[in-house]
């Protein structure tokens, strides 16, 4: 299997090289291609850093624990890093696409705006299937992230995901803890856990921030799940057209 692993948090972030480690152990043949700076939030945008789609840079680099993994920073965002690698910019398209792991959870459909999972639905539309990985760590958690958990929640969908129709997509969310069982099958909540809050300053710019939502999460969904403590996996379906809207 022909494996790249992306992500949007860029390519020195410790949880994707923990994945890149976790597919080359699985016996994988892995290619890491991230960007060069954080893309948190972009979704599946095609945007290269410098604005320019024609030219986009990459660069080699050296990561410890994955010699032998070619490694490129490429100056985009995941959802053009995921189609570039999909036309042979980083040697034979993927099979599977792992994007991750995301310092923090990308749970109900505000998944719609994450880069990480932006890259892996748009790996499926190119016949490859994806896994979006995040680790539910907390906002302000200033201890040190249980990469190895999401990573061991992980390889036990490795082989499942590699059987699945070509195009398909899962997002696992996983609780930040020294260990998580298997993760649960769960719908996605209207909304996350985490919501962006608005703010006007009065001085001709609005702030952005996030906040953690309050109040009862619909029951059974993935955010509701993952605060409960189990690591949750929803299947993902890309853009389609809507046939029952009636216009």
């Amino acid at each position: 299997m022909r494996i790249l692993v992306t992500n949007d948090d860029g390519v020195e972030s410790p949880g994707l090289h923990a994945l890149a480690r976790g597919a080359r152990a699985h016996g994988w043949d892995v290619v890491v291609a991230a960007p060069a700076q954080e893309a948190s939030g972009t979704s599946a945008g095609l945007t290269a850093a410098a604005g320019d789609t024609r030219r986009v840079a990459v660069e080699r680099r050296d990561v410890p624990g994955l010699d032998g993994v070619p490694v490129h920073a490429v100056a985009a965002h995941p959802g053009l890093i995921a189609l570039l690698a999909a036309q042979g910019a980083f040697g034979d398209p993927p099979d599977v696409v792992l994007s991750g792991i995301n310092l923090g959870a990308n749970t109900g459909r505000a998944v719609l705006h994450s880069g990480t999972v932006g890259a892996a639905l748009t790996a499926s539309l190119h016949g490859a299937r994806a896994l979006a990985v995040s680790l539910d760590v907390e906002l302000g958690d200033e201890t040190d992230p249980h990469w190895d958990t999401a990573v061991a929640v992980a390889a036990g969908l490795f082989d499942r995901l590699a059987a699945l129709p070509a195009g398909s997509v899962l997002n696992l969310n996983v609780p930040n803890r020294p260990e998580a069982g298997p993760p649960k099958r769960a719908g996605l909540a209207e909304f996350g856990a985490v919501q962006g809050r608005i703010e006007d300053t009065g001085d001709g710019t609005i702030a952005l921030s996030a906040v953690l939502v309050e109040g009862a999460l619909p029951p059974g969904s993935d955010a509701a799940l993952l605060a409960e403590g189990h690591a949750t996996v929803t299947a993902l379906r890309s853009v389609t057209e809507d046939p029952d809207l009636v216009w």
